[in-house]
């Protein structure tokens, strides 16, 4: 493998991680106050599909960002009015989010588009654009500097460079404010939290709001990546962010690690469709189901180890 193949796999890596990034924290914020989000997945689809037909209708990817992000907002709210308000299963209302999704999306999109649950193409400022950095275009041909700043550094989307400013900016919400100390206090202890006059529910609302725009990003960055929405376009992404979050152990940096090593999975299996080991020929379909096996490992593996916030899952009934 010579160098600008690396850069190549690299620059694959860091855009295919983007969503997975998003997404990942957006779990991060909802566990660290206490709320399982298995909706991460319908979430996902929610704001891919509004983005891309509101990006179709009117030829602009931050009026479908915006409907992305309000699409997201509302499936969080919706698992906030079961889990939080009604007290209900957090695991089985996220599940019942993530088919309400899949299946919602394509009746949608069918009776609006009649293109069997897809979105147009999406073209020109339908479509986030890439970014280049100060000097790219001079220093792309300086040697080993140039293709490491110009292709892999700079040339990605916004919404890529937001997603790698989100995670120090969610380390020092998290452990740098009060409303951070809060947040995690909620995940860990919500009956001290409630004793200290702060509501719990705001907070678990806060969060899930937090989750919903980061997800409405993710979804939207799907959208543009693939010029449209298509049936269950995010392929189980919203899962292996959660996996991704588990082998993080719910931490911001950890988590920018675990999502890369999954691009980079996705990355090495897209560019190398079979690879061959002496007699052995390693089929396209093993390539392609790597960042799966790594998810299916990292909970059998990590699940034990890693220390979920004591409050998860659990709805809190105010002491009377």
């Amino acid at each position: 493998m010579d160098y600008l193949t690396l850069i190549q796999i690299l620059d694959s890596t860091v855009r295919l991680a983007t969503p997975l990034l998003l997404t990942c924290l957006a779990g991060l914020f909802s566990e660290r106050a206490g709320v399982v989000d298995i909706g991460l997945e319908g979430k996902l689809l929610a704001a891919a599909f509004l983005a891309g037909a509101a990006s179709y209708v009117t030829g602009s990817i931050w009026i479908g960002l915006l409907a992305g992000i309000g699409g997201s907002l509302a499936f969080s709210m919706l698992h906030g009015l079961a889990s939080i308000t009604f007290k209900g299963d957090q695991l089985i209302s996220g599940v019942a989010l993530n088919f309400l999704a899949a299946g919602l999306t394509v009746v949608v999109g069918q009776s609006w588009f009649q293109l069997g649950g897809r979105t147009p193409p999406l073209t020109g400022n339908g479509r986030f654009q890439e970014w280049n950095l100060p000097f790219s275009d001079q220093l792309a041909d300086v040697p080993y500097l140039g293709p490491l700043y110009d292709d892999l550094i700079s040339g990605h989307t916004a919404l890529t460079y937001i997603a790698l400013a989100a995670v120090p900016l969610s380390w020092w919400v998290l452990y740098r404010t009060r409303f951070g100390l809060r947040l995690r206090a909620v995940g860990e202890s919500p009956s001290a939290v409630d004793t200290a006059g702060v509501s719990v529910v705001k907070l678990r609302f806060a969060a899930l709001v937090i989750a919903g725009i980061l997800c409405g990003m993710a979804g939207t960055y799907l959208a543009s990546l693939a010029a449209g929405f298509v049936k269950d376009m995010s392929a189980g992404r919203g899962y292996i962010a959660l996996a991704a979050l588990i082998f993080a152990k719910w931490r911001p940096w950890y988590a920018l690690s675990a999502t890369l090593l999954f691009g980079l999975l996705e990355a090495l299996g897209n560019r190398y469709q079979s690879i061959s080991l002496g007699d052995i020929t390693i089929p396209v379909q093993f390539m392609q189901a790597l960042p799966y096996i790594l998810t299916v490992i990292i909970l059998a593996g990590f699940v034990g180890k890693a220390i979920p916030p004591r409050a998860g899952g659990q709805p809190y009934v105010k002491e009377r």
